[in-house]
This record gives C-alpha cells, sequence and structure tokens, in this order.
C-alpha cells in the first residue's frame, strides 16, 4: 500500500504533467510515455550537468526539496514498495534527478550520505538570483546550514546546507557562465 504522500503525489501527476504519463496497466502508478521534442533539445543557460542523487525516502525528499529550495516535479516514475524509480525536479532552468536508494547496478556505485557516515564525495552548486531570500526559505523548511550565507572573495553570496538525508547542496549568486 502507498503512503499518504505517495498517493499525494500520484493525484497530482496528471495535472502536473498532462500527457507525457499514464497510468499503470495494474493501475498502481504513473509511467512515463514520451517527451516532448521542445523539452529534448531545449537549450540552456550554461552547461548541461545534471545532478542525480539517491535517497531513503524519495517522496519524503520530493517534498522536501519543493518546500526547502522551490524544485517542482517535472516527471516522477513510481516503482515497487513506495519507492521512485525515477524523478527529475527542476527549479528554473536547474534540474535534478533522484530515485529511491535500491541494491541495483547504479545503486552500488552510488550510495546515499547515511550509507557511508554521512560523507559525500560530490555536490550540487546552484546559480540563485537571490541567494539571501533562498537561504531563508531553506532555513524554514529545516535544512542543515554547515556554511553560513557570506559574501565571496571569488564574487557572489552563498551557503551551503545538507537536506534531511545528508546530501550536501551549494547555493549562491556567483555565475561562472556570465559575462564580465
Amino acid at each position: 500500500m502507498r503512503s499518504a504522500n505517495a498517493a499525494l503525489l500520484l493525484r497530482t501527476l496528471p495535472r502536473l504533467h498532462g500527457q507525457r504519463i499514464a497510468p499503470t496497466p495494474d493501475g498502481r502508478g504513473w509511467r512515463w510515455l514520451s517527451q516532448p521534442k521542445e523539452t529534448m533539445s531545449r537549450q540552456t543557460s550554461g552547461g548541461r550537468a545534471i545532478p542525480a542523487l539517491r535517497y531513503r525516502d524519495a517522496v519524503a525528499a520530493i517534498d522536501w526539496l519543493g518546500a526547502a529550495f522551490g524544485f517542482e516535479p517535472r516527471l516522477v516514475v513510481p516503482g515497487d514498495d513506495d519507492g521512485i524509480l525515477h524523478a527529475q525536479l527542476v527549479a528554473g532552468d536547474v534540474m535534478v534527478m533522484l530515485g529511491t536508494a535500491r541494491d541495483d547496478g547504479f545503486g552500488q556505485m552510488q550510495k546515499t550520505p547515511e550509507d557511508v557516515g554521512g560523507i559525500v564525495t560530490q555536490s550540487a552548486y546552484i546559480v540563485v538570483d537571490n541567494p539571501d531570500a533562498h537561504y531563508e526559505r531553506a532555513v524554514s523548511a529545516g535544512a542543515e546550514i554547515v556554511m553560513e550565507i557570506a559574501d565571496q572573495d571569488h564574487g557572489g553570496r552563498m551557503y551551503s546546507c545538507r537536506d534531511p538525508e545528508g546530501h550536501l547542496w551549494n547555493f549562491g549568486s556567483y555565475d561562472p557562465w556570465a559575462e564580465d
């Protein structure tokens, strides 16, 4: 049986994603049908690196990342046992992908921070227009601030925080793609 959060998420998918998803044959979830061509070749403001993360509770992570950082679901593919096989979340022109941690080929190479003592070996830096407002939103949602918001020697203003499962996130106004 799906959790209340998963059930709410599944009810909102048709509204959020229109014709790109359809119910599974067993009626338990939603599956991605196709991606419109215009989004496949969409130009971005910078590089095309998309962070990919695994969470023990991906449904809760989707909710929290929305509340704390403003991410909205673009695509969510539910899996078995209340899990998420794949999700794409967007905030402006930034995308992150995530799924429920599982013991598959990718899962054997990438662990959650909790699985390895809270250590991370990489993190996302995301450019935001107003880092102070973004910081306040993250704090209000319960983000663990690990580097307070401050002006940086290299330019811009930034802060670093951890989400409830320990992933490290960095947000700031310094944009290396911007022209001088």
